[in-house]
């Protein structure tokens, strides 16, 4: 599970498939083309590949060998195949006729659907996201009061084992129903969703099952007390939310929607699985304006305009949602919610003024955030990795390992509350607020005698939501003093570390705000600036969250959209700068670890440096499997069956071409589609598209959803007379495919890649009586991995050659 790049499944070269479904005829040598050098390279049938592996030139780079990297990575704790996506227009015969077809009312009807789609998928988001706040303040509500109900009767021990009995209950529960029904769903889910908007495609990322786990998941975890919260996940959940409606349902569980025919392409749900993400930062944070640039800066590869407004919209319709549901909790309809929500600090009243000392300590805060945040990145990575081997057991080590992390979890939380000493409450304070018995509170009673509470109970004793609020407080300075801090802030940042990666849906947004809150609270109790401490709660969480995730726009718009306060604006993005810069001066942010960790395919931004020195036909394998545009069935349906590459070549031979040229490209999934239709002829002749459609349908050729099963080749129970007749591929080949010459710069042709989202690209040759193409490009050809494979001597200096660059 730990490779790091996909295989060559996208493309119609001579590989082995990994898993390989049959036995197949041994694979040549993955050996590259020199840009200046003559090759022998051509394109061919599979049965020609034997002959062929033998014609390859070696290149004037020196070659270490074949590839050998996998198309598996991690979802979740699960190990899965992964697929790129289609997001390029394939147009062919099909996608004219099909516009063709339509008139101005079907784009009319287009153009709304995508608007109500969208403020539908804002609407589910923000009712998903109230039930979550309702479930976990009631069931964390009913636990802290059964407790606190025992300590009052000074039944201590009791008490503590019925704490931990609970959290243990909640913690397996959720652990089992994410190791059996949906591993995928286990973890954030924020790199998956990243992954997957970056072009990477897995069947679970976005099923309804992952999408029910991450639900119910997600509430039993942070019930349980786990140092972890529901931020996280409401951005996958948002995306499966998004999924599910854009591809009419899931045929599986009998939910389908014939009239979303419309938004049977990749491009379409991109955009909308977009506006799912952003709608879930939305309901996590009441941030609407922090939702779309979270969206903008973190999650999505591509952007535009339209997009933005669309977005803007969905969130808007999450944010009213969710403040009239909560609303409506707040005249105590709703259980235990009370006032709940997530404005934990509302400072709009109170003015704030700086002086140099309170600056100066807010870059010091910067600096120490940018630090932790980058040795917490560091300590996730390893210990995700130590996660994996026990994950690799089966779902009982699963289950048995969160069920450990929560016990150890009660224990500190419950211990280390019971060692703090007991504090006399404020004079000033009335009695019914000083000491909180319930479930909520700044000053919790514990077990501390009348008119005194226990400080670090006010944040371990407490749900994740609490703790922030309470941290947050102004006019509180006295409350936590530097003993109670810094206990907290080693515990959390501890458990913190130690929590995620177990088989739980889980985000990594609290417990960095509770840590970054602590030290923040910390430092300012120890410079004794004229500052609130619960000002310097606020800006430490902005230097942590910095520090961590990197991001700095999106945070600083969700902080200010939390306190409501736009005089901390300066100071959150003072500290936002300083953190992320020196953050970025030891390591990544902590999802593009993750990404890379897992095995994902993701394509940066910019090229990596060393890929200047490489021209395409470098990292080529060679020959590329073609059809002919008028094929014999038997010869497509052997090639399917013997391959798992999902874009082929198609050549124009004679007599339909004076000499070979290239005609197109086709997808697998459409040849299956005009396989299954029938449309052959006993002679090698042109049809034309007209005699396609008397059998085939436009949305015949529409991909499935990620939850969707495609056809395979060997359900089409073809006989032998048909094997023997031809098919016309004019009609599904996509005529104008993308293509580079063979000697262009690999670091171009890896920037082209990525802006244009393509899945195949062709090579090539830049002189005349050469094969009409060379190879194909996919996603796997521009990892670093796999590129390390074939030249251990040019990527030997990577990092110098990154040093030059910068």
């Amino acid at each position: 599970h730990r490779s790091m790049a996909m295989a060559k499944r996208e493309k119609g070269l001579a590989v082995r498939p990994v898993p390989a479904p049959v036995p197949e005829a041994p694979t040549p040598s993955a050996t590259p083309v020199s840009a200046t050098a003559p090759t022998s390279a051509r394109s061919v049938k599979w049965g020609d590949l034997e002959d062929a592996a033998g014609g390859l030139e070696r290149p004037l780079l020196r070659q270490r060998g074949s590839n050998t990297t996998s198309q598996m990575a991690v979802v979740g704790t699960n190990v899965c195949p992964i697929e790129s996506l289609d997001y390029e227009i394939v147009e062919n015969d099909v996608y004219k006729q099909d516009w063709r077809s339509r008139g101005r009312i079907q784009i009319f009807q287009y153009q709304v659907l995508k608007w109500l789609m969208a403020l539908l998928v804002g609407s589910f988001v923000g009712l998903v996201g109230f039930f979550n706040n309702i479930a976990v303040e009631n069931i964390a509500g009913y636990k802290l009061l059964l407790t606190s109900n025992l300590m009052r009767q000074n039944r201590n021990l009791e008490a503590f084992l019925l704490y931990m009995a609970c959290n243990a209950v909640l913690a397996g529960s959720a652990a089992a129903i994410c190791a059996y029904l949906a591993p995928a769903a286990a973890g954030s889910g924020i790199p998956e969703v990243k992954a997957y908007l970056n072009g990477v495609d897995a069947h679970s990322i976005l099923a309804p099952s992952t999408l029910f786990v991450k639900i119910i998941g997600s509430i039993l975890g942070v019930s349980a007390g786990f140092m972890l919260g529901k931020e996280g996940p409401m951005v996958h959940t948002g995306a499966c939310i998004a999924a599910m409606l854009g591809q009419g349902g899931s045929r599986r569980y009998g939910l389908t929607w014939n009239w979303i025919r419309y938004f049977k392409n990749d491009l379409d749900r991109r955009d909308l699985i977009t506006c799912g993400a952003a709608a879930g930062v939305t309901a996590a944070f009441r941030a609407p304006v922090g939702g779309v640039l979270f969206a903008l800066e973190e999650a999505t590869t591509w952007w535009r305009s339209a997009l933005l407004w669309r977005t803007f919209s969905t969130t808007a319709v999450s944010a009213i949602v969710l403040r009239s549901l909560i609303e409506y909790c707040r005249s105590g309809n709703c259980g235990l919610f009370g006032k709940g929500g997530l404005i934990m600090f509302d400072v709009s009243s109170r003015v704030t003024t700086y002086t140099a000392t309170d600056i100066a300590a807010v870059i010091l805060l910067g600096i120490l955030g940018g630090l932790l945040g980058a040795l917490f990145n560091h300590f996730v990575d390893r210990i995700l990795r130590r996660y994996g081997v026990i994950n690799e057991k089966g779902a009982p080590y699963k289950i048995l390992m969160t069920v450990f992390i929560s016990l150890v979890t009660s224990c500190c939380s419950f211990g280390l509350s019971s060692l703090s000493p007991c504090v006399p409450c404020p004079p000033e304070l009335a009695p019914g607020k000083c000491p909180t018995i319930g479930r909520n509170g700044n000053y919790k009673k514990f077990w501390c005698p009348a008119g005194h509470y226990n400080a670090l109970a006010s944040l371990f004793f407490n749900t994740n939501d609490d703790a922030i609020r309470n941290l947050f407080s102004g006019g509180t300075d006295s409350e936590f003093g530097v003993y109670t801090l810094l206990t907290f802030f080693i515990g959390v940042y501890t458990l913190g570390l130690i929590t995620y990666g177990v088989a739980v849906p889980s985000g990594l947004f609290i417990p960095v705000i509770l840590s970054g809150a602590s030290f923040g609270r910390l430092v300012g109790k120890v410079f004794g600036s004229g500052l609130d401490t619960g000002l310097f709660a606020i800006v430490g969480a902005a230097s942590f969250l910095g520090g961590t995730m990197r991001m700095t726009v999106s945070v600083c718009v969700i902080l200010l959209e939390l306190t409501n306060d736009l005089l901390l604006l300066p100071l959150i993005m003072l500290v936002l700068l300083v953190s992320k810069t020196v953050a970025d001066c030891f390591n990544k942010g902590v999802y593009e670890q993750i990404v890379r960790m897992k095995g994902l395919p993701f394509l940066e931004v910019h090229a990596d440096a060393c890929m200047r020195s490489l021209v395409a036909s470098d990292v080529l394998s060679g020959p590329v499997i073609t059809f002919s545009s008028v094929e014999r069935v038997g010869s497509v349906v052997n090639t399917l069956r013997r391959t798992g590459h999902n874009g082929f070549p198609v050549i124009e031979e004679e007599p339909f071409a004076p000499a070979p040229e290239l005609c197109g490209l086709v997808l697998r999934s459409h040849l299956i589609v005009l396989l299954n239709g029938r449309t052959f002829t006993r002679a090698p002749v042109k049809t034309g598209a007209a005699e396609v459609f008397r059998k085939l349908n436009p949305f015949d050729f529409a991909k499935v959803g990620s939850s969707g099963k495609a056809m395979e080749v060997d359900e089409l129970r073809l006989t032998e007379e048909e094997m023997d007749m031809y098919v016309d591929l004019h009609p599904i080949t996509n005529r104008s495919p993308y293509t580079v010459v063979e000697n262009m710069s690999l670091a171009k042709a890896a920037v082209l890649f990525r802006d244009l989202g393509l899945r195949h690209m062709c090579v090539v040759p830049r002189t005349p009586g050469r094969p009409p193409v060379l190879g194909i490009l996919t996603r796997h050809d521009f990892m670093p991995e796999y590129i390390r494979g074939l030249f251990e001597n040019v990527l030997r200096f990577s990092f110098f050659c990154t040093y030059l660059s910068i």
